[in-house]
């Protein structure tokens, strides 16, 4: 009997789920019969801004959460239109080895209203110094409402020139080093808005600016619903996460690690700019 009572329950709880969507004026709270569709259209009246295409910056080496994290939040956005656009045509590879096919080459792209260029390693650095896609960037910024940046992806946005003496963030690893390079001013922040500007500091960072953004663009009850889509409530099980959090002798070996990558391949690449 108790079974055929809890199936009985299950089949109304679908049942209300699957109903037209009701008039907007009804409550969201209480109102389990509204589709998502017409809930998401209720909370989707406080708008502080029109965002109908959304840009995510692809290239070989691309971090995996970088351009997954903010894609999954801000592709949220009701009626926008996204797309991987990659610097050349044809499959990249994350640095994962997660194989991807990107919408559209930065060559077929001429307008975003938002722009988000994650991070990642030596892909970075090389597209850091491509003056083609540094000049593409410019160009989308001009008339985006937002251009943010993820991580390392921060160096590429910062070699635009376009947050020359702005406030920003980036990933941890000579973090400030390598933002000063372009005149801009480091804040150790997991994320930092300076005008149109977002940056977020590393990978999973890229979360929460996004959310921080749909916030803004949306209204909180559209970026709490997001986040518990999501279920967006972290609790690491140690410490760590930032050179703050994190044992100095495990931070210095991160750092060695990195060095060992990076440095090497920017004295090449400085070297090559100067002859």
């Amino acid at each position: 009997m108790q079974k055929i009572v809890l199936i009985k329950m299950i089949f109304l709880l679908c049942l209300g789920c699957s109903t037209e969507p009701q008039a907007d004026t009804k409550k969201i709270s209480g109102d389990s019969s509204m589709s998502h569709d017409s809930l998401m259209q209720t909370m989707n009246q406080e708008r502080k801004a029109s965002i109908k295409t959304l840009g995510v910056l692809v290239y070989e080496g691309v971090n995996d959460l970088d351009y997954a994290g903010p894609l999954y939040v801000l592709g949220q956005l009701m009626g926008v239109e996204r797309k991987l656009v990659s610097l050349e045509q044809g499959p990249i590879r994350t640095v994962m080895g997660v194989e991807l096919t990107p919408d559209a080459t930065i060559d077929e792209v001429e307008q975003l209203d938002l722009l988000i260029i994650p991070g990642g390693a030596r892909g970075t650095i090389l597209a850091s110094y491509d003056e083609k896609l540094l000049n593409w960037i410019r160009k989308i910024d001009r008339n985006s409402l937002y251009t943010a940046s993820v991580c390392t992806g921060g160096w590429i946005l910062a070699a635009t020139g376009l947050l020359e003496g702005k406030k920003a963030t980036t990933n941890w690893y000579r973090a400030e080093e390598m933002l000063q390079k372009y005149d801009v001013q480091f804040v150790a922040e997991r994320y930092v808005r300076d005008g149109k500007y977002w940056t977020a500091a590393g990978v999973t960072a890229g979360m929460d600016m996004a959310l921080a953004m749909l916030e803004d663009l949306r209204g909180f009850d559209y970026a709490q619903a997001v986040m518990l889509d999501m279920e967006y409530d972290p609790a690491p099980p140690i410490r760590g996460g930032s050179p703050e959090k994190t044992r100095p002798g495990v931070t210095k070996m991160m750092t060695a690690m990195y060095d060992q990558g990076v440095l090497p391949l920017l004295d090449s690449l400085d070297y090559s700019r100067i002859r």
